[in-house]
């Protein structure tokens, strides 16, 4: 049996025991890249949920499959390998298709219509980190905001499978083309003109964002702040607290209900529309959090029987120059073990 307590572990010696068929070193060997494969997972499939079926398919397939390792490339490699097929083959028997919805409010805009994406799903802030590694393992890459955020998960949807797993790889995990060509069992020009392709496709879909920041102000703070009195006002039902927090142009929209609002006073009228600050919906705690790099705000809910608070949304905010850009909101029951959220409140 292979010792994976020793001090410093070298990966070439755990990748032979465990391609050997040691299962403590292929688990050892395995969680070192979990989470990393999980992120590489949702950026092909926008789901959190399936991603995570993802990462446990290119485990089991890994180890099946362990005897064809042979130690010209890194296993950490490999792994993407068999990770990135594994996408490929789940996109392939579940065909999924972006449409494109109208935005109300938005009829007299240059963008009248949006794509709407069912399956998108949020990914905790928490999970993007870990603690320090342990001796001998690998640091772990910094997520940057642009790979990961939600307007870019969307616009990767919209391009074809392996012209997004091509863009993953060059644009975001810095492979080569040919490193790419390989796993893909593809040729380099092959490669190189699916990333042009790609890179085009995305300048495209991908919003224009005024990321100028004000002078001689603490950004970070500034967003804390905003957040913060997001969570009283959401507290107080006070949506003329909120409308003064959103840009004149704010988006809104529901996953998977196929349904998208643009414009501060048509958000906030949806809101109120739909029940927002009337019984049975009127009864509010927040929690704030974070995922997709961007502040989020966990709602709870306590109906008029109830003494307790129960999940009902996850509000993410994308913030522009001291004002909310855009709220995705979620359904928080199914995401409370991934943020690591209470079951209720008092």
């Amino acid at each position: 049996m292979f010792d994976t307590t020793r001090g410093h572990v070298d990966e070439t010696e755990m990748a032979a025991a465990a391609t050997a068929g040691d299962e403590t070193a292929f688990t050892a060997l395995t969680r070192r890249y979990r989470r990393e494969l999980h992120v590489h997972c949702y950026r092909m499939l926008a789901s959190f949920e399936d991603a995570e079926d993802m990462v446990q398919e290119t485990f089991l397939r890994a180890w099946q499959k362990r005897e064809t390792f042979q130690g010209r490339a890194p296993f950490r490699a490999w792994l993407y390998r068999i990770a990135t097929n594994a996408c490929l083959d789940f996109l392939a028997r579940h065909e999924r298709r972006v449409t494109e919805i109208p935005v109300r409010g938005a009829e007299s805009s240059d963008s009248p219509l949006t794509p709407h994406v069912a399956w998108l799903q949020p990914f905790p802030d928490r999970l993007l980190e870990r603690p320090a590694p342990p001796e001998g393992e690998p640091d772990a890459a910094v997520v940057r905001k642009e790979t990961i955020e939600l307007a870019f998960l969307v616009a990767m949807q919209l391009l074809p499978p392996k012209q997004r797993a091509v863009l993953i790889l060059c644009d975001v995990l810095d492979w080569s083309a040919s490193e790419a060509a390989e796993l893909l069992e593809s040729s380099v020009a092959s490669v190189n003109g699916a990333l042009q392709r790609a890179r085009a496709a995305l300048r495209e879909r991908q919003p224009v964002r005024d990321t100028h920041a004000s002078p001689n102000v603490d950004a970070a703070e500034q967003e804390r702040g905003l957040v913060r009195r997001y969570v009283e006002a959401t507290d107080r039902n006070d949506t003329e607290a909120l409308a003064r927090l959103l840009r004149d142009d704010v988006r809104f929209s529901m996953p998977p209900e196929a349904a998208a609002f643009a414009g501060r006073d048509t958000v906030v009228r949806s809101w109120v529309d739909g029940g927002y600050g009337s019984p049975p919906y009127h009864d509010w705690k927040c929690m704030v959090t974070a995922c997709n790099r961007m502040p989020a705000v966990a709602l709870y809910l306590r109906r008029p029987e109830d003494g307790l608070y129960h999940p009902f949304t996850l509000d993410v905010l994308r913030i522009e120059q001291g004002a909310i850009a855009e709220i995705t909101t979620f359904d928080l029951t199914h995401f409370l073990g991934a943020f690591d959220l209470p079951e209720t409140l008092e």
